[in-house]
């Protein structure tokens, strides 16, 4: 199971969302390098990171920031937010990003998804973030009426590294993940799924391992932050 701690960006500082809301945003870390300094002493390889600035901006606002930290630290990061031309995924490759999220401009135009799959193979995540089955985009400012199950028929056979699933409403409410859905989702398509959203406790973690439900990571923000979970145990998982 790989255990993705989160740093999320927002005006160069270490922020977490409730329900995606950006009014609600909460600054846990002041130096997101230094946060990512504590995840690399606690012993994770993995980190997710989202440029929230730029998930609303529709361009990568914070690129020298998430580039520090992949120079200085030895972690497979997976980035996100604002990533909506090929140009900004050949940036993150060049930099060393291990995965580049897709979203908003996946969601909008399949095509690209597929060019970005076919040319930066093993490179490419999609970001599905959900309300009631429904995805949201544009930083989960603005709601579609697009199915999740519809869309990933249509995409799945596009070479997918994996699916990032997020339910909104979990997020940052530390009321537990969406197992249900997240787990529907991950026997229904033949992609690596990573759960994201709600977790609460280390609990929640060691029931994604039980269960095995196809699922390849876990992604965890403010139950860190807000120290539910014990950092050096979750970094020996």
């Amino acid at each position: 199971m790989n255990i993705f701690p989160a740093i999320d960006l927002k005006n160069q500082k270490c922020v977490r969302l409730t329900k995606g809301e950006f009014s609600s945003a909460k600054i846990y870390n002041e130096d997101p390098i230094r946060q990512a300094e504590i995840f690399f002493e606690n012993e994770f390889k993995y980190l997710h990171i989202v440029d929230l600035d730029g998930a609303l901006a529709g361009e990568l606002k914070n690129l020298n920031i998430i580039e520090n930290i992949i120079k200085r630290f030895n972690f497979k990061v997976q980035v996100g937010g604002g990533i909506r031309n090929e140009e900004s995924v050949k940036k993150l490759v060049g930099i060393g990003a291990d995965k580049i999220i897709l979203g908003t401009a996946a969601i909008k135009d399949d095509s690209f998804l597929k060019k970005c799959c076919n040319k930066y193979t093993t490179s490419i995540a999609l970001a599905l973030d959900v309300r009631s089955n429904k995805i949201a985009i544009s930083g989960w400012k603005d709601q579609t009426d697009l199915d999740v199950y519809d869309y990933l028929e249509k995409v799945k056979d596009y070479g997918l590294s994996r699916v990032i699933y997020t339910d909104i409403n979990r997020d940052g409410t530390r009321d537990g993940p969406n197992f249900k859905d997240t787990y529907k989702l991950a026997e229904t398509f033949n992609i690596p799924f990573v759960i994201s959203g709600g977790i609460s406790s280390i609990d929640d973690v060691n029931k994604v391992i039980n269960d095995n439900k196809k699922i390849e990571g876990i992604i965890i923000g403010k139950a860190i932050y807000e120290k539910k979970i014990n950092l050096r145990e979750l970094g020996k998982i």
